[in-house]
């Protein structure tokens, strides 16, 4: 079985992914560091180079890849991932999809105290400016992210959450 880990950055696909591979048994595959690996650059400077739109093909292009190789795996995704390319409905027919929502102003806190608001689409903006992209993305990814197989809130999100979902 094949497992996908899908939301926005922030909501924990990569931290609760390892958690959930580690007591399955199962590969534990961030798509983001899949991509990393293949390609010798950062996602930052994919994104710099070769523009969003290149690195949106890549993306899918690993996705096919990871999904084909592994039948054992929790695969977390990219935030915007699922929203190009009809992904959800790949993600879907490959696997049990998992979408983590996460309200806002907590991606903002988590991503702040991460640091993670250098990634690509984050750099340089404020706290403020923070909240309103995030907003302002979420409202576009929402209706990519409610075709998941099921949705978790980031409080219930825990291993046994998913273990529960998943009859194991």
């Amino acid at each position: 079985m094949r497992i996908f880990l899908i939301g926005m950055m922030g909501s924990g696909k990569t931290t609760l992914g390892r958690q959930l591979a580690q007591r399955l048994g199962y590969t534990f595959i961030d798509l983001d560091e899949y991509l990393v690996q293949q390609q010798g650059q950062s996602v930052a400077e994919i994104f710099e180079r070769q523009g969003q739109e290149f690195f949106r093909k890549l993306e899918r292009e690993a996705l096919e890849e990871v999904a084909r190789k592994y039948e054992k795996a929790v695969i977390s995704t990219g935030g915007g991932a699922p929203c190009f390319f009809n992904n959800i409905g790949f993600i879907n027919q490959f696997g049990v999809s998992f979408y983590l929502k996460v309200p806002v102003d907590q991606l903002v806190h988590r991503l702040l105290a991460q640091g993670q608001a250098e990634r690509p689409l984050l750099a340089g903006k404020n706290p403020a400016e923070l909240n309103l992209y995030l907003t302002e993305t979420l409202a576009h990814r929402k209706q990519f992210y409610e075709r998941a197989t099921h949705t978790l809130s980031g409080a219930n999100a825990t291993t046994e959450t998913f273990l529960r979902l998943l009859n194991l």
